[in-house]
């Protein structure tokens, strides 16, 4: 088996052989220019990790591998584009230095792209990842629309957040696993399992994002801090807040969350103040627990020799530990 070290060294650098290249320029210079800036690679890691944590060929699930990193960054092109944001891993968003039009006309060709690479691999796989991959796709875009829903619903409870970001970021993490899983040669029960245990990552993995959102630098964390405080996103904290908040505390907050923009340093200042009233960093870090226990016990699960999920358990203890 590879180290997690050693499948990002080759996952970097098959995305980086790749030529993103043609006619338009306007249309392809987009999609080199936001694979090129790196990332985590997280999604394209978990089919490899899961590949072999099967015991299959690594190299069947490389090419559906860096198409599950297509498909994800695709995502990012349109979802940028919905929530305004002008930064993205430190630079600037595709329709912030290009335009919105161009902006979504990549992130399309992008979604066709991953199509053609999750293709290339044996063709008896083909059928079972082709359903995984269509069926993350709608369930994103199902996890995408909720988040915009939530922008005028008033009526939001906890739990349809955690419904939403399942959809949104939850089940691609584990689509890439069950991809990888099936490339690897498991049966269904054992996919589904490890399909089980990506989810539960993905959903500590979005409530460490909304954590770091408030509380990581900006040179860590890749884009602005506290962007969810100003735009008033109903993030776990934002909602445990709510919950919490009592009295004059929770007037406080309300008059915080009015604030213009021009006061956007008093804004984030004044509900992280709060937040910090009510401990809701530390009740986020035990929801990401719950989630985080949950995924072990899915993993616990596949029976196979514990030194063979290794790798996967390490790489899923540093996204719970990171910073960025």
């Amino acid at each position: 088996m590879h180290t997690v070290e050693e499948l990002q060294d080759i996952v970097n650098q098959i995305i980086l052989e790749q030529k993103f290249e043609g006619n338009p320029p306007l249309l392809y210079e987009p999609i080199s220019y936001t694979l090129s800036q790196g990332g985590k690679r997280i999604r394209p890691l978990l089919t490899l990790l899961a590949c072999e944590m099967f015991d299959g060929n690594m190299e069947k699930a490389i090419y559906p591998a860096i198409g599950m990193e297509i498909f994800h960054n695709f995502t990012l092109l349109h979802d940028d584009i919905m929530d305004k944001a002008p930064i993205r891993r430190g630079k600037d968003t595709v329709y912030k230095k290009w335009n919105t039009n161009i902006a979504i006309l990549s992130g399309d060709t992008m979604f066709a792209l991953a199509y053609e690479y999750i293709l290339k691999t044996d063709v008896k796989f083909i059928p079972d990842i082709l359903h995984v991959l269509s069926r993350t796709a709608i369930e994103v875009c199902e996890g995408q629309q909720f988040d915009m829903n939530f922008e005028t619903d008033e009526n939001i409870c906890i739990s349809d957040y955690l419904e939403m970001i399942r959809l949104k970021t939850a089940v691609l993490l584990g689509g890439c696993l069950k991809i990888g899983a099936i490339i690897g040669g498991a049966d269904s029960k054992n996919a589904d399992n490890i399909y089980n245990f990506g989810v539960n990552i993905g959903l500590a993995f979005q409530l460490k994002d909304d954590l770091l959102d408030v509380y990581s630098a900006v040179e860590k964390f890749g884009k602005i801090t506290g962007g969810d405080i100003l735009t008033n996103k109903k993030t776990y904290l934002y909602l445990k807040a709510f919950e919490l908040a009592k009295g004059e505390r929770l007037q406080q907050l309300i008059n915080f969350y009015k604030l213009s923009d021009k006061e956007s340093e008093r804004k984030i200042s004044g509900v992280k103040t709060i937040y910090n009233e009510l401990s809701i960093d530390k009740l986020t870090i035990n929801q990401m627990q719950e989630y985080y226990d949950k995924a072990l016990d899915c993993l616990q699960k596949i029976p196979i020799d514990a030194a063979q999920k290794q790798n996967l358990l390490d790489f899923a203890q540093q996204l719970m530990g990171r910073e960025s």
